[in-house]
Parts: C-alpha cells; sequence; structure tokens
C-alpha cells in the first residue's frame, strides 16, 4: 500500500510518502507562519522526489491531533480535499499515538508532550507490551505539573513540551527520566504513514464527511462563546489522568 501522509500539529509541517512500511520520501520543514503556504508544495515534492503520481497513491494519512488548531484544521482540509477530489480512502491518526510510535520501542512509560500554551501541554501515556503499543492514559491538556505527578521512572518524554518544561520535568522526574527535545524528534509524516497504513488494514478508511480534528480543549472562540460542538475537553474531565 501506497500512502501519502501529512503532519501538520505542530510548527514543523512534514509530508511523506510511505510504502506499505517503509518511508520512500520525506520532507519536514519549520515553520515560521502558516502551513498553508507550504503543505502543497511539500506535497508536490514528496510525490516528485518518490517518482509517483497521485493516480498512484493508496491512502491518505493525516494527522488529526491534539496540536495546533490552525495547523491541524490545514492539515485536514487539504488531506480531505485530496481525497474527495481524487477518490481516495482517507485515514486520521492520533497525532500523540505517531509521536510515541516514533520514538522507537523503549522500556517503561512513553510520554509524548506537545506545548498547549497557557500554561499546559497536550499529553498521552503509552507502553510497549509485546512489540505492540499500548496506550494507558488518553490524550488530553493539562498542567505540566500534573503530568509529572501521574509518571513513574523510568519513563520518555517527547516532543516541544520537553523544550517549554525541561527543568520542570528533571525537578519531578530526575535522572530516571529520558527527555526528548523536538530537534532530537521532530514530527514525522512517515510516523503517520505508517501508523495510518496499520489503522487502515485493521478497521478500514475513515468517513471523509465526519473526520475532524482531535482538538482536545475549547479554541478561544469557542471558550469564550461556550460551545462545545463535538470537542473532546481534556483537564478534569479525563477521569484516567486523576491523581
Amino acid at each position: 500500500m501506497r500512502a501519502l501522509a501529512i503532519e501538520t500539529a505542530t510548527r514543523i509541517a512534514s509530508v511523506a510518502i510511505v510504502v506499505d512500511d517503509e518511508p520512500v520520501a520525506e520532507r519536514s520543514v519549520p515553520m515560521s507562519g502558516s502551513h498553508a503556504r507550504t503543505l502543497m508544495p511539500l506535497v508536490d515534492a514528496v510525490l516528485e522526489q518518490a517518482g509517483i503520481g497521485l493516480g498512484g497513491i493508496d491512502l491518505l494519512a493525516v494527522s488529526i491531533g491534539p496540536g495546533s488548531f490552525t495547523g491541524l484544521r490545514i492539515g485536514l482540509a487539504a488531506a480531505k480535499g485530496l481525497a474527495l477530489a481524487r477518490r481516495m480512502p482517507i485515514v486520521g491518526v492520533p497525532t500523540l499515538e505517531a509521536y510515541a510510535q516514533a520514538a522507537g520501542e523503549r522500556r517503561g512509560a512513553v510520554c509524548p508532550v506537545l506545548d498547549a500554551r497557557k500554561g499546559e501541554v497536550y499529553a498521552a501515556v503509552f507502553r510497549w507490551r509485546g512489540g505492540e503499543l499500548v496506550g494507558v492514559r488518553p490524550a488530553t491538556a493539562l498542567a505540566p505539573e500534573r503530568v509529572a505527578r501521574s509518571l513513574r521512572p523510568p519513563c520518555i518524554l517527547v516532543g516541544d513540551g520537553v523544550d517549554a518544561y525541561t527543568e520542570l520535568w528533571r525537578g519531578a522526574l530526575g535522572g530516571a527520566a529520558t527527555l526528548i527535545p523536538l530537534d532530537a524528534l521532530p514530527p514525522s509524516a512517515a510516523a503517520v504513514g505508517r501508523l495510518g497504513i496499520a489503522r487502515a488494514a485493521a478497521g478500514g478508511p475513515d468517513d471523509v464527511a465526519r473526520l475532524e480534528p482531535q482538538y482536545c480543549r475549547l479554541s478561544e472562540a469557542e471558550s469564550s462563546g461556550g460551545r462545545r460542538a463535538g470537542i473532546a475537553l481534556g483537564g478534569d474531565d479525563s477521569g484516567a489522568w486523576k491523581n
């Protein structure tokens, strides 16, 4: 299976072509502005690098969050537009799960953390069991102090939330916690593609009309207006994170 994968959940835009389980082309670009100007040229570049036209793509895999509200909307809109125009199947990939997969099989808890601003991080917890990545705590937005209290070393933290709160993680978890900053393991569309292929094989593609970002908290406009509009909230609503 040939998948075109899109990752726009952070300040790095990444696009990849994954064939079965192997990435054959990937481009990633740090963003200083909107992903909108960069994303489609990246798509064209990886297709050319892989020597594959859009007609040769079997699946679209797109990171659906949590992460940057604007980045997620741009990435998903591009992927859904291609899916509708080309009648291609599409699958949404949870951003933090793809990040945990990219970190590789490790001992202890794997906790991707993305800087959510406003004194919070987007976080989830996974463990490797029998060669399979298993979700332990769901993606949510929490104060980093609460995330740190929920973890027991040995553990691995990865993502730009590591950069934003390095001293807090070190103080709370000590040297038994492995901290992997953004530059050491940037978001990867190849990881999104691999996971997308696996998810499509296990459960089929998603309904393109119903596929939406997983924000994990309200946007400014929705928060001030009191509208929930199908957004899954984190924080105290996520009982699995209470400690």
